[in-house]
């Protein structure tokens, strides 16, 4: 079969397209799968370059979808060879994976290979940012940055669904169009505006107040003090992100593709009695009860029709993975990033 593997820490050039790997046999309770999709996810970027640590040589991708092959083991999920599943783990950048059974989930009718890999970990990251780390409430005023990237586009439709007031940024006009058309009321060019932050400052010295159901009324202002900031920027936005987050409200850390936060005095909180949380999915997930919690949920939002899946123009094929790890962290890309097998 075919795999993409790492050998070396480095850039995009380090992924290497194997021809020749053994098709791997599933250990004890674990799972053979014939991939189709694998998605494209900005933390593979992070384990290439050794900002996250991972044993050498590996194959990356964190999760696919495909059709299971064989199972060994005690099956309690009752998953049967011939199912559409998605699932999580590592090495989804190949033609075949093993995985835990206890990480594979099979895709309901009505939902397609495809769309399941597109809105699976990015849509179960969504789901618990607003559930768990921060629970959004109607009426409440949320800022997201990278609102036009795969979480991003996610969270501002299931903000919008709760009754917030979703205010996105983004790098340019067109991603700030995109956000704004999945989801977001309004959205902050910071490419074109480099004032933004020193505005969004400025701004918060005033006593702030509610949105209720009124959302006109902070039309101009764009309000730049939120009930909650979710920032998976980190070091280029997260001073700005304490500052225009209210009284008593929440700045969620769940990424920082601009770069670790630099330590901070935590005595800063006390100027709004602020709180921040510093959270990633697979916290949330540890158990399979919580992995089908997540999953079911999102799965019935795509099949309500309250979700849809904004994917990048190209798709790209194994070969091409290195292209599709340089479009990504260059910022080339508008929505969803898959490879076909």
């Amino acid at each position: 079969m075919r795999q993409i593997l790492v050998r070396r820490i480095g850039g995009p050039e380090v992924l290497e397209l194997s021809n020749i790997a053994q098709i791997p046999s599933p250990a004890n309770n674990q799972v053979l799968i014939k991939n189709s999709y694998a998605g494209v996810n900005f933390i593979d970027t992070y384990f290439r370059k050794g900002s996250l640590p991972c044993q050498l040589p590996t194959c990356l991708g964190m999760e696919a979808a495909g059709t299971v092959v064989a199972i060994n083991g005690e099956n309690k999920t009752n998953l049967s060879v011939g199912d559409l599943v998605v699932w999580k783990g590592q090495g989804a950048y190949a033609e075949y994976s093993t995985a835990d059974i206890d990480n594979v989930v099979r895709i309901p009718q009505g939902i397609s290979d495809r769309d399941a890999v597109g809105a699976f970990l990015p849509g179960m990251t969504a789901l618990s940012l607003i559930t768990e780390a921060y629970p959004v409430k109607n009426g409440e005023a949320v800022l997201v940055h990278a609102a036009a990237g795969n979480v991003g586009q996610l969270l501002c439709q299931m903000l919008r669904n709760i009754g917030a007031f979703v205010v996105g940024t983004a790098g340019s006009p067109q991603k700030c169009a995109m956000a704004k058309e999945y989801g977001a009321h309004e959205c902050i060019d910071y490419s074109e505006n480099k004032q933004w932050l020193q505005e969004a400052l400025a701004l918060t010295s005033g006593e702030c107040f509610d949105v209720g159901e009124d959302f006109e009324m902070c039309h101009d202002l764009l309000l730049y003090l939120h009930d909650a900031v979710f920032d998976s920027v980190g070091a280029t936005t997260w001073d700005c992100s304490l500052a225009i987050t209210k009284r008593k409200g929440k700045v969620v850390s769940f990424g920082h593709s601009s770069g670790r936060i630099p330590p901070f005095d935590i005595t800063r909180l006390l100027e709004k009695n602020l709180s921040i949380a510093r959270v990633a999915l697979t916290q949330y997930i540890t158990t399979r009860d919580e992995l089908l919690h997540f999953a079911n949920m999102l799965f019935e939002s795509m099949l309500q029709g309250k979700l849809k899946v904004n994917y990048h123009a190209k798709e790209y094929a194994l070969q091409d993975i290195s292209r599709a790890h340089e479009d990504l962290e260059t910022r080339q890309t508008s929505g969803r990033v898959l490879v076909k097998m």
